[in-house]
């Protein structure tokens, strides 16, 4: 939809240059806090299936390589500092480069690594002929997603028997009626989760034990 793609270039060229002096202060305290590059770079898929480098300002020690891939909120190796950019969401800024660019879009499902694409492969279809997005209702949903798997006896069971099924439920919702005006309400509702205090904050259901 060409409105939706004009929406995303003026917001994003807009905003990055609003907070370029808050992406360069994180950068900078990303780097004082641990070693390493300031941005994390991961392959996600895009639309049409059609991988693409997300960005995100990294929130985690790259000191243990061996690490699994799957890292529920509870993993030792984020850092102090990772813990309020992930918390604020403010670890998700750089991806206004990748609306900005083309590669995603302010709303839209959330982008997956190509592991999780291939689980339940019939029901990306749908997901996947849409931009992924920065935000989107499942973002909402699952504001508490990682302190959902972090108490979950098995976090990757979990995600994918329980969580990614209902992400991919809103996802298709999503993209078989999506509208401007709507993206704009997503847009205000992310805000709003965002300042909200955690406890007032209504949490997905727990994985089955």
């Amino acid at each position: 939809m060409i409105f939706k793609r004009l929406f995303d270039i003026i917001i994003s060229t807009m905003a990055l240059l609003a907070l370029s002096p808050l992406l360069l202060l994180i950068g900078v305290l990303v780097r004082i806090h641990s070693t390493g590059p300031a941005i994390f770079r991961q392959t996600r898929i895009g639309r049409n299936g059609r991988p693409f480098t997300l960005l995100k300002f990294r929130s985690m020690s790259i000191q243990k390589q061996t690490a699994p891939a799957f890292t529920p909120g509870a993993t030792p190796r984020i850092t102090r500092l990772g813990k309020w950019i992930r918390k604020t969401k403010t670890d998700e800024l750089p991806q206004l480069w990748n609306v900005l660019v083309g590669d995603m879009s302010l709303v839209g499902p959330r982008p997956e690594v190509p592991e999780w694409t291939k689980v339940y492969p019939e029901r990306w279809e749908v997901v996947l002929s849409v931009r992924p997005g920065i935000t989107d209702p499942a973002s909402i949903m699952f504001r508490d997603e990682e302190a959902l798997l972090a108490t979950a006896p098995d976090p990757t069971e979990c995600y994918r028997n329980e969580i990614l099924p209902r992400k991919l439920d809103l996802a298709a919702k999503y993209a078989t009626n999506h509208t401007l005006l709507g993206d704009i309400s997503i847009i205000l509702r992310t805000a709003l989760v965002i300042v909200r205090p955690a406890s007032s904050q209504s949490s997905a259901d727990e994985c089955g034990e």
